[in-house]
């Protein structure tokens, strides 16, 4: 067990650098002030409670991640419409949003406590927070369902760490700041270092939900450390959305866009960008179901999107079966409202619209093709 807050001095070095590349003076100097002064404070906060988790709460020292259970998948495969699913079922322990920018155990039980007491006293402060969630995410529901007291990816409790994606949303040079490759190109130690404190960070959630859940994970981002996802949790189990990307890797850039817009960020960082965003893909397609193939003994389930979006009810007893859990009743209940209905989204792309050529996705991922059947499912 370590009780160390980590935090990657390099990434945020690089990206301290990459903010001379703002040609908005006031934007630049607002980014200066998030890096050089609230994130050194806010990791300074946690390194502090995070030491002090064990002492105020001895049960951490008691407590195992045992048999995680990990949503990978490429962004827009339908890793969130399958999570979110899966947190109906009451053994499952899970991260909200608002929780994956407080890792230490001590801080979140405070802000709990916080949150209790504004309800009995008549929730004034739950209902400024409710607004405050509706001014950042009303305008991103349409592309991404969100809130600061929805189920997330878990990867964001690396965020003050400096090793979490969550800083490309903010910084969009990809080719500088390499989240997505782990497995392939992170430093063995590094490596080491950062999934031990992933563990510790899943371990104060499970003491904070409640003993004896198992943990639910999701994040696209983990396409790339699949392998070292392994090494850290032996006994974890998969579960793997496919979807034709002719549809994820524009809806995802869609996604980007989106979010890089609403920053002003300008057209040409975000076009090189893209660029890398389309390479990645395609290791986030290859890199986890060849990880998984080489590890038959690890419990997974590939879902196919379509038949999530189609029949979700019946693709849920299967993933269950595949991974080797048993389903609450809670969650055979909350399933048959879902029989007979078609998940459906709102969001809009085309390949086109971000200059796609289909022929050279299917060439780069012709073997997918071929296992998944989605040359009749073309789409864009």
């Amino acid at each position: 067990m370590n009780n160390v807050f980590y935090f990657d001095w390099r990434t945020w070095w690089t990206m301290v650098r990459l903010i001379r590349r703002e040609q908005d003076p006031a934007r630049r100097r607002r980014q200066y002030r998030t890096l050089c002064v609230v994130v050194p404070v806010l990791a300074a906060l946690h390194t502090v409670t995070f030491a002090l988790d064990p002492i105020f709460f001895p049960v951490l020292r008691r407590t195992e991640v045992r048999g995680p259970v990990f949503v990978v998948g490429h962004a827009r495969s339908g890793t969130t419409y399958l999570h979110r699913m899966m947190t109906n079922d009451p053994q499952f322990s899970y991260v909200l949003l608002w929780e994956m920018f407080f890792p230490s155990l001590l801080e979140k039980k405070v802000l709990r406590a916080v949150l209790r007491w504004d309800r009995r006293l008549g929730g004034r402060l739950r209902g400024r927070i409710d607004a405050l969630d509706q001014r950042l995410f009303s305008k991103s529901q349409r592309v991404h369902e969100s809130g600061l007291f929805a189920p997330e990816e878990d990867e964001f409790l690396l965020s003050m760490s400096c090793a979490s994606g969550f800083w490309v949303v903010h910084y969009p040079y990809v080719e500088e700041l390499d989240f997505y490759y782990v497995d392939d190109r992170w430093a063995a130690r590094k490596r080491r270092r950062v999934m031990a404190f992933y563990k510790e960070c899943l371990r104060r959630q499970l003491v904070l939900n409640g003993p004896g859940l198992t943990h639910l994970s999701k994040a696209p981002i983990h396409c790339g450390r699949v392998e070292s996802l392994i090494e850290t949790f032996p006994d974890a189990r998969f579960v793997v959305p496919v979807r034709n990307p002719y549809e994820t890797i524009p809806s995802f850039l869609k996604l980007m866009q989106f979010a890089w817009s609403a920053r002003k960020r300008s057209e040409d960082d975000m076009r090189k960008s893209f660029r890398s965003f389309v390479d990645s893909s395609y290791h986030y397609y290859q890199h986890p179901l060849d990880v998984l193939d080489a590890h038959p003994e690890v419990p997974t389930a590939i879902v196919d999107y379509s038949d999530l979006v189609t029949n979700p009810a019946k693709t849920m007893l299967r993933v269950y079966d595949e991974i080797e859990i048993g389903m609450a009743p809670e969650q055979e209940q909350a399933l048959a409202g879902e029989k007979g209905r078609e998940y459906r989204s709102g969001h809009t792309y085309s390949l086109e619209e971000f200059g796609l050529q289909a022929d050279e996705i299917h060439a780069r991922l012709a073997p997918l093709f071929k296992r998944f059947g989605w040359e009749s499912s073309r789409a864009g």
